[in-house]
């Protein structure tokens, strides 16, 4: 019997076709082209399952994505949201994708959801604190788990939010009221109690285990020797506005290796920090790498402590200082010692005492001077002595630093870097004439030195540019910048000009 080609001939064959057709598993793709809403549905609702099983934060709302999905048309509107694939994803897997994108993004992506605002909180590893009450509550650190850098600094002075006052230093920068400043500083009721600082660092430790560094003002023993034993990982501390005894919270850090401490800032506020304060701190921190004093008092003896302490110590810095004369000698103690630099230093020593009893630093090899007053004679020979082995000598914004002050210089005969920056009195005769005396020098940078001209270079001056490895030579700004507009025919009369038309 003739059949038609469109039959098949073996029925059999057509119905185990079907059969296996039926029993093979459908696809992402069959699902979606088919729009089968059921088990597009029960695909969804395993993905998310087992998203949810390795999840700690909640997802959105299911349904929601499940109806958009399963819309007739197959895509969404344009006023509805889309879909959240987001949420079949784990806590671990999102976090890995966040943390790949820039840093200034972190604050926008926390705005999508309350899943994606604590999970960008994990990343966020330092931060500058405002509100005290953000602390005490304990929203920061539920906030922020992961932060290892944090400021209190600001946070701890009582101001109205809305206050228009705002005292700037080069260290610190804060929002006053004028009921919280007296004789020109603030005074002790202008900062939150100890107390309730030592709270706030408690339920911040508690939280936040995992602290390198923070910067405090006003603690206590108390608050800092909880610190100490909790925070194991703690390795950079700054401290504001502390005195001697307070000091004593610091034996409980003995991972420190960087401290900052702030005494005196004049115009904001004023602590007294002496002799034995830095002897605590030195017998607290014997670790420390690099220790910075700020508007802090003390004598030989401090120095002296620190010295034979702390004999890791490597750099040291000392900011508008108010110590006794005779400091100058206790380096030679510092037996690791090498970076020192001093900075907005009125008196460098004022009575450094006889040369044999100086001593010198055999280890230091940097000294940075930095907006200080050098018109003591006395003082500065002192220093150089004592640093006599420096290999890299930095000058910047220096009052007083005229020829005879500079060839006190003289002396570091292992000299080899050299930076001049704001020495207006120097003359290009002074500088000759200690150089020449520098047979190993190899890097030179002179900027913004007035009295040092191009015309007054020697030949012999000349001869040593022409072997240096580096050379910087701009002294004097106004001859660069004319020597820069040769030719051109701007500044001069009747040419051109940079106005527009």
């Amino acid at each position: 019997m003739p059949t038609s080609p469109e039959e098949n001939p073996n029925p059999k064959a057509k119905s185990a076709a079907a059969a296996a057709k039926k029993k093979r598993r459908s696809s992402l793709s069959d699902i979606w082209n088919n729009k089968d809403a059921q088990a597009l549905k029960q695909l969804v609702l395993q993905m998310r399952a087992q998203s949810v099983s390795n999840s700690t934060t909640p997802p959105s709302e299911p349904e929601s994505d499940i109806q958009s999905l399963t819309q007739e048309d197959g895509e969404p509107t344009r006023f509805s949201s889309g879909p959240d694939y987001t949420a079949v994803l784990s806590d671990k897997l999102l976090l890995n994708v966040l943390s790949k994108l820039p840093e200034h993004q972190h604050i926008s992506n926390s705005l999508v959801c309350k899943r994606w605002c604590k999970l960008s909180g994990k990343l966020v590893r330092s931060i500058k604190l405002l509100d005290w009450e953000f602390l005490e509550s304990g929203r920061l650190s539920y906030r922020f788990p992961g932060l290892i850098d944090i400021d209190l600094v600001r946070a701890c002075v009582k101001s109205r939010r809305n206050s228009g006052i705002v005292m700037s230093h080069r260290l610190v920068s804060v929002h006053l009221d004028s009921n919280s400043i007296h004789g020109g500083f603030v005074g002790k009721e202008g900062f939150l109690g100890q107390e309730v600082v030592d709270g706030g660092v408690k339920v911040l430790v508690e939280g936040c285990a995992n602290l390198r560094r923070i910067v405090l003002i006003n603690a206590s023993v108390e608050g800092l020797g909880y610190l100490g034993e909790k925070c194991e990982t703690l390795q950079e501390l700054e401290l504001h506005f502390s005195d001697d005894f307070a000091l004593k919270g610091l034996f409980g850090c003995r991972n420190l290796q960087i401290l900052k401490l702030v005494g005196c800032i004049d115009g904001l506020y004023n602590s007294m920090v002496s002799d034995i304060g830095l002897t605590i701190l030195a017998q607290g921190c014997p670790r420390l790498l690099k220790l910075e004093l700020v508007g802090c008092e003390g004598s030989y003896d401090g120095i002296k402590a620190i010295g034979q302490c702390c004999q890791m110590l490597e750099e040291l810095i000392l900011c508008d200082h108010r110590m006794d004369g005779g400091w100058l000698s206790a380096l030679s103690f510092c037996s690791n010692l090498k970076t020192l630099k001093l900075q907005y230093c009125k008196v460098l020593d004022s009575c450094p005492g006889p040369d044999e009893h100086l001593g010198s630093c055999y280890t230091l090899n940097e000294l940075h001077l930095h907006q200080c007053q050098l018109r003591d004679k006395q003082g500065v020979r002192a220093l150089f002595l004592v640093c006599g082995t420096v290999r890299e000598l930095v000058f910047g914004d220096c009052w007083g630093l005229d020829n005879t002050i500079f060839a006190a210089a003289s002396v570091c005969r292992s000299l080899r870097n050299l930076s001049l920056e704001g020495c207006s009195l120097l003359t290009t005769e002074g500088l000759d004439s200690v150089v020449q005396s520098w047979k190993e020098l190899e890097r030179l940078k002179v900027v913004s030195c007035n009295n040092i001209k191009d015309s007054e270079i020697t030949p012999e001056l000349a001869t040593l540019f022409s072997v240096l490895k580096e050379l910087k030579w701009r002294p004097d700004s106004r001859s660069f910048l004319s020597s820069g507009l040769e030719g051109t025919g701007i500044g001069q009369k009747g040419g051109r000009s940079l106005r527009r038309k």
